[in-house]
């Protein structure tokens, strides 16, 4: 455990290094050579000294001392409210901390020979060696008593600890790894993550004694004099508790001071520290919000932990995967302290999760321009660079957290990733190589290296990688592709093919497709149609009954708000849009609904939000997800026309406004059918159409092929068919197994997956002026063709030979 003071002694140091005049504050000469000093890697100019200093004493007005400057308090203020890293500031200086028994001596020899005086520097030792938490006067030890119980718990924790190592029972692993979370252990120290996270063996006779005893201190806590004494003789062991990563005990601990203080930040923030660490995150929020609730009810005392409880918030709101309503959280932590490095890349991270690339690039800028050492905040800039396109500039920030943290495992994945998509493949396949050295059951790893082979050219190691990923994870996806592999291989064998054993391929335009039959469907509607059929897959709408976005119009109260345009409009935030979808979608787990919102952020809020106010109109929004829901075609108009009468501009009433109806086919085509994109949308033609328009009027329109959204029978098509298997049958172009519909072209006797005939691609052997295409769902269809087309010759024969 680190010793206790030691945090606030390193400030100390610091603080008299730079208090070149002794009188006991840091003036603005003395703090910008302070900023300098412990950013030697970057040069600020006059202009970025003087507006941090702005800030610093504005920030801290309070602990100001006149002329002085910033006191001794101040700065350690700013460093417990995540402004800086103690630990890397005191390195950069080269500083030292002066021995405890050196210390000792140095208050001795000032003291008076008195027997008060010996005993004053004992207590003082005493209290340099235990956790600066306990030291510090805002959330610290109040009661002699209470370091009565601090004592005997860390002596009943040493006798667990020896106890479990003897046997071999305390298990460690070291998550440096990975990227750091960020978030905030302390209501004042925010430090890394980098220690060992220690797993006890709650399961034999030692522990059960252990928490037995444990029971007797709580006890002993509950019969102090006074309830505030109880509640500090429990947030003391909480602390201690916490510190040895005991913190399905620690929460026993906080919880009770909860009790005794419902009022009291420190325990809720701490409560929900440990409910986090246990995988409770909606319990963790729920803990950071009444701590939130606390601080903001009172005043200005607990003011300077709000920006800690924000990132904490934010954090155990990503844990649920609701990372629209984790920014707002990060945004406030930023807003409350500009200086807060992890709050704006926590914020950079979270807008790259839900596609706001140049908002991310931003954000992460601002946080290692604070931090330049920040490993995480590189990592996750050289994404949000790669999403934009900037890959030369993608490839140095994830070579800059490599050098920083070298086994990196995000950063290492995703340059890897960068150089696949980049054509690299063989410095692809050592970055994967790299990833697996460090973690070697990362399947993704393991088959994007055998990708990355096989683009290499290197087919055996390729065939080896993919073995060794099917064994760390049995999924379809994985023998799909060791047997598209084996295919490829035998087609190179025989020579026929391209460079890459693939069969060579020309592009066909689209009119020289023709369809046979009436079921066949045409290229260009495929096309859309699949790629709404991805989306749907991606978000899980598809699994998501449209009933649900009625239920939710009938059951969910949203405010009438006006827009600029003066028309009244039920719009909301698209945070709490955020919440909606966590009901709607509330099968998903928060990882994968994390994906999803990214998903409709990127394709429907962007539309919809088409100003950037950062408000979206729910009902044009439960309008557009209605098509893509689960339920019978018919079911989904309906509630997609009930949407548009939800809103005000027709609430009421039976009948929707024709430039409604207008406006709505056009999100429609501009979300799902994007060809002419949203500038359409802005576009005012004449005067508003404004006559009704009745459900049957709006089913000519949504219908219409050319300019509605009659789309959807294709899309309904995909969605009853296209996990459907054809047996053996592989497409002739990319050897993969035909999953979906089959186009089989009926002269030349050649099958297409649909990916391949979307985009019009035949094998170059097939080579003639026009190409006639059936489509078989099943195969099933397939063979009642053949029997009707053998049954047909037959009695066609059989008619000659009479």
């Amino acid at each position: 455990m680190a010793s206790r003071g030691s945090r606030a002694e390193k400030v100390r140091r610091i603080f008299q290094q730079f208090d070149v005049n002794k009188d006991g504050g840091l003036n603005r000469e003395e703090m910008a050579a302070l900023v300098v000093a412990v950013n030697p890697r970057v040069k600020f100019s006059d202009e970025q000294i003087s507006a941090i200093l702005d800030e610093v004493f504005r920030t801290y007005g309070e602990f100001i001392d006149g002329e002085k400057g910033l006191t001794y308090e101040g700065l350690l203020r700013t460093y417990n409210d995540g402004a800086g890293d103690v630990d890397r500031d005191f390195d950069a200086l080269g500083l030292e901390l002066i021995p405890d028994s050196d210390k000792a001596m140095e208050m001795a020899s000032e003291a008076s020979s008195s027997s008060i005086a010996d005993e004053r520097v004992v207590e003082s030792h005493k209290k340099q060696t235990i956790a600066a938490w306990a030291a510090s006067p805002n959330h610290g030890v109040v009661f002699d008593d209470t370091w009565k119980l601090i004592d005997d718990l860390e002596i009943l924790v040493k006798r667990l600890e020896t106890k479990q190592a003897k046997d071999a029972r305390i298990k460690g692993d070291n998550f440096d790894v990975f990227s750091d979370p960020g978030w905030s252990r302390e209501l004042g120290p925010s430090s890394e993550l980098s220690e060992k996270r220690v797993f006890w063996d709650e399961s034999g006779h030692d522990y059960a004694s252990f928490v037995k005893e444990l029971g007797v201190l709580r006890s002993r806590a509950d019969g102090a004099r006074s309830r505030e004494e109880a509640f500090d003789g429990h947030k003391a062991i909480g602390r201690v508790l916490y510190d040895h990563q005991l913190f399905k005990e620690a929460l026993v601990s906080f919880k009770r001071a909860c009790e005794l203080q419902p009022t009291d930040v420190r325990p809720h923030f701490r409560a929900g520290n440990c409910l986090y660490v246990l995988g409770r995150h909606t319990e963790a929020k729920e803990e950071f919000l009444l701590a939130l609730e606390a601080a903001e009810g009172g005043g200005n005392q607990w003011s300077y932990l709000l920006p800690q409880i924000h990132v904490n918030l934010g954090i155990s709101l990503e844990g649920e995967g609701m990372v629209l309503s984790a920014c707002e959280h990060y945004r406030e932590a930023a807003i409350f302290c500009p200086t807060h490095f992890r709050a704006l890349k926590l914020l950079g991270s979270a807008l790259f999760g839900v596609g706001e690339y140049r908002a991310a690039e931003k954000a992460l800028d601002e946080a290692i321009f604070l931090k330049p050492d920040y490993a995480d905040a590189h990592c996750d800039l050289g994404s949000a660079l790669h999403a934009m396109g900037e890959d030369e500039k993608a490839i140095q920030e994830f070579q800059k957290a490599i050098d920083l943290k070298s086994e990196h495992v995000d950063a290492l994945y995703n340059l890897g990733g960068l150089y696949m998509d980049m054509g690299r493949y063989q410095r692809a396949s050592e970055m994967y190589t790299r990833v697996l050295a460090v973690w070697p059951n990362h399947w993704k790893a393991q088959l994007n290296k055998a990708v990355s082979l096989l683009g290499a050219h290197e087919a055996e190691e390729a065939k080896k990688a993919l073995k060794e990923a099917f064994k760390m994870t049995n999924r379809v996806e994985l023998h799909d592709a060791i047997v598209h592999l084996k295919q490829l291989q035998r087609k190179k064998l025989r020579g026929n093919g391209g460079a890459e054993g693939e069969d060579e391929y020309i592009v066909v335009e689209p009119s020289k497709f023709k369809k046979v039959g009436r079921k066949t469907t045409l290229r260009h509607d495929l096309v859309s149609a699949l790629e709404i059929r991805t989306f749907q897959r991606l978000t899980r709408l598809n699994r998501c009954d449209v009933d649900l976005l009625k239920k939710e119009m009938n059951e969910t109260e949203v405010p009438v708000s006006y827009s600029g345009s003066g028309m009244p409009e039920k719009s909301i935030r698209k945070a709490t849009l955020e919440e909606t979808l966590r009901r709607l979608l509330n099968f998903l787990k928060p990882e994968t609904f994390q994906g999803a919102v990214k998903a409709i952020n990127e394709r429907i809020l962007y539309v919809l939000d088409v100003l950037g106010t950062g408000r979206v109109d729910v009902g044009m929004f439960y309008a557009v997800l209605a098509p893509i829901c689960s339920g019978p075609a018919e079911r989904r108009k309906r509630v997609a026309f009930e949407s548009l009468l939800w809103r005000p501009v027709n609430e009421g009433g039976v009948h929707i406004r024709k430039v409604d109806a207008i406006k709505y086919i056009k999100f429609l085509r501009a979300i799902y059918i994007p060809v002419h994109g949203i500038s359409e949308i802005l576009e005012v033609h004449g005067e508003e159409d404004v006559s009704p328009v009745s459900f049957s009027e709006f089913l000519e329109m949504f219908d219409d092929r050319d300019w509605g959204f009659g789309i959807v029978a294709t899309l309904l098509k995909l969605e009853t068919g296209d996990r459907t298997r054809h047996g053996h049958y592989a497409c002739s172009l990319c050897r993969y197994p035909i999953i979906g519909s089959r186009f089989k072209e009926m002269k030349l006797n050649f099958s297409l997956c649909s990916q391949c005939y979307c985009e019009g691609k035949v094998p170059s052997a097939f080579k003639q002026e026009e190409y006639r295409f059936k489509e078989y769902g099943s195969e099933a269809e397939a063979m009642k063709d053949k029997c009707m087309f053998f049954n047909l010759h037959s009695k066609s024969s059989s008619e000659d030979y009479s």
